[in-house]
């Protein structure tokens, strides 16, 4: 099977996904934030709040700021403080956003094992 039909078997079940009880409904920038937030988490480089604003790529400041605060109120994201400093607030994904991953993943490996 060719990778863009494999691909397309893949959008196929992530669309079957969304607005399920594990895909909260997102539009493509909180999606997108979501995803980045998760991705520096995973690579032990949290990201700041202040962090975030500055994603140029994915938003403008004012479009982020309400997206985070859509993230939290879909349970996706939280706000963590380290160590003593209480000034600084890190983003880090919730077990609701580690299972919304998750569910991904596992349509990716569908999607995978039907091209075989």
């Amino acid at each position: 099977m060719k990778t863009k039909q494999i691909y397309m078997r893949f959008l196929n079940l992530l669309h079957a996904l969304e607005g399920g009880e594990h895909a909260p409904s997102m539009d493509l920038d909180a999606k997108k934030l979501l995803e980045f937030i998760a991705m520096r988490h995973e690579q032990q480089k949290p990201l700041t709040v202040t962090d975030a604003m500055a994603l140029a790529t994915i938003a403008s400041p004012a479009t982020i700021h309400r997206k985070l605060d859509q993230l939290r109120e879909l349970g996706m994201i939280d706000t963590v403080f380290e160590g003593k400093n209480r000034r600084t607030k890190y983003l880090v994904p919730t077990q609701a956003a580690h299972d919304y991953f998750e569910h991904i993943g596992q349509a990716m490996q569908e999607a995978m094992a039907q091209a075989h």
